[in-house]
């Protein structure tokens, strides 16, 4: 069986080496970008399970990141599980109602992260953004 692929895309060099740490030591294929403009590339090139997207970036941020993704008919299915540093209940509704299927504030517990990771995996495609 294949393993599952996923992308996360982040400004933090650190967050992305813990990230991919944790996942790998799950069995995932992990993909890092340190912008959205990268992480756009690499999704499109590689056609990740999952993508983790920071929202605070350079040269693309999570917005304009996750619009690109949910307009490109190859990609728009695939979860998208936000991170910011900001606090504000009108980042988590832009992010949702640009189709992010989840949603979380920094500092996070990484394996908290992973554990939503590997439910929104195990999700059904079509019900995913209905189920949570």
């Amino acid at each position: 069986m294949q393993k599952q692929k996923i992308l996360v895309v982040d400004d933090d060099a650190m967050l992305r080496t813990l990230l991919t740490f944790k996942l790998s030591a799950e069995k995932y294929s992990v993909l890092e970008a340190p912008d959205g403009q990268q992480g756009l590339e690499l999704a499109r090139k590689e056609l990740p399970d999952l993508i983790v997207l920071d929202s605070m970036m350079p040269v693309l941020d999570g917005t304009g990141t996750i619009k690109q993704l949910k307009s490109d008919p190859d990609l728009k299915s695939i979860p998208v599980i936000m991170l910011t540093a900001r606090r504000e209940e009108s980042d988590v509704s832009e992010a949702m109602s640009l189709g992010a299927a989840d949603f979380i504030n920094k500092p996070f517990n990484p394996d908290a992260l992973v554990q939503r990771i590997k439910r929104h995996l195990d999700l059904p495609t079509s019900g995913l953004q209905s189920a949570l």
